[in-house]
């Protein structure tokens, strides 16, 4: 019997454009039917052949073939090695950080999605793992604060919520001349605008329930490696773990993943002209977009990325306009999450970060009246006038 997983011959398909291998995925169709459409191979176990003869499956926690097309296809975006679909965001944040040992240390971005911040307070210090936050855009402070034990850098990019870009080339060289592994959190561009593993980062991760799913529909994250022996190391992390994404979970990401470019180019789109609304309007103090040309890293985000992507924080001139905003908008959700089509609106020092010191959040800017806005794929006109209305 000829074994899945090379009944068809693996084609990286290096030739192809991004938008024809989203929509084609890895292998493309199901070999075995023929059906356009993977199907979800709803099953625990798989029966054997015999002790000498096998599939190559045994147990959906460890392989299934509906996750291993959604793997091999974000594999294939990122230029990776292999790719590992979870349970969330945060399972592919935990699997990255299941790499440092005792007495290690971890860089991480000072601006920081709070889950993130949360697994490296109550799981990684539990475990005699230190680490300490700075600024990656400033590459002294980098520099300044390795330590003998630092073995990891841990980078979003740009930052949730105040979009501040590091240079992931630079900060790459930096790590490895001493050794130090580097993981990027790609959530907000994607492979489609940004691809880090090609920028010298050794590690990528995902919240897949933000654009690569895209719909707000599922919840799911991805890591993926660069080498066989980051493979190998995760895979025996993950089965011990036991959160691999299941398989309907995993069909709606490689659907999610066939309409991901022309989303991209929605959100991108559509996000630049909400920014210019925003910049003009006399109840916004200040606007965090890293396609306006006065954000400090434009010029960065255009070397190192092909797009700008769909998130835009903003600061309001009150307390009093915020809590009138928020009441007052009805094309657009008050709701957490992002990356879905439709637009959402959340107030990070309340919600996203509410686990943040304090002074932390003080230092980075995410203040009472700080509003994170991820622009959907709406008609634009309509969600600037549900703006304009809301901000009456």
């Amino acid at each position: 019997m000829k074994n899945f997983i090379n009944y068809i011959v693996y084609d990286k398909k290096e030739n192809l454009h991004d938008e024809t291998k989203m929509v084609r995925g890895a292998l493309g169709h199901d070999p075995l039917s023929g059906s356009i459409s993977f199907p979800i191979f709803q099953t625990a176990t798989y029966r054997h052949i015999s002790i000498k003869e096998n599939t190559s499956f045994n147990y959906s926690r460890i392989i299934n073939p509906t996750r291993l097309e959604l793997e091999r296809t974000m594999a294939l975006l990122d230029h990776g090695y292999q790719a590992f679909a979870l349970s969330s965001g945060m399972s592919a944040v935990t699997l990255a950080l299941s790499m440092l040992k005792p007495n290690e240390h971890l860089l991480l971005s000072d601006d920081v999605y709070g889950g993130t911040l949360r697994a490296c307070d109550e799981v990684l210090k539990n475990n005699g793992i230190n680490y300490t936050q700075v600024d990656f855009t400033n590459l002294d402070e980098v520099k300044s604060s390795i330590k003998d034990n630092t073995k990891m850098f841990f980078i979003e990019t740009p930052t949730n919520p105040m979009m501040k870009v590091a240079d992931i080339q630079k900060i790459s060289e930096i790590a490895h001349a001493k050794g130090i592994c580097v993981v990027v959190d790609n959530t907000f561009l994607t492979p489609y605008y940004q691809k880090p593993l090609l920028l010298g980062a050794d590690l990528v991760v995902y919240s897949a329930s933000k654009y690569l799913g895209g719909h707000n529909d599922i919840i799911a994250g991805i890591l993926v490696v660069k080498t066989k022996e980051q493979a190998e190391f995760f895979a025996l992390q993950n089965a011990v773990y036991g959160a691999s994404l299941a398989p309907h979970d995993s069909w709606l990401a490689l659907r999610g993943l066939k309409t991901l470019a022309i989303r991209m180019q929605a959100h991108s789109s559509n996000a630049s002209q909400v920014a210019e609304f925003l910049k003009q309007h006399p109840k916004v103090k200040k606007v965090y977009y890293v396609g306006d040309k006065s954000h400090p890293n434009y010029e960065l985000s255009q070397k190192q990325t092909t797009g700008f992507g769909g998130m835009i924080s903003f600061e309001l001139d009150s307390m009093a306009t915020v809590d009138k905003f928020l009441e007052r908008i009805k094309l657009i959700l008050f709701a957490e999450s992002l990356g879905g089509v439709e637009s959402l609106v959340t107030h990070p020092l309340s919600r996203t970060h509410s686990e943040i010191p304090k002074e932390t959040c003080e230092k980075l800017g995410i203040t009472p009246t700080l509003l994170r806005l991820s622009v959907g794929i709406e008609h634009v006109d309509d969600i600037i006038n549900d703006l304009k209305q809301a901000l009456e």
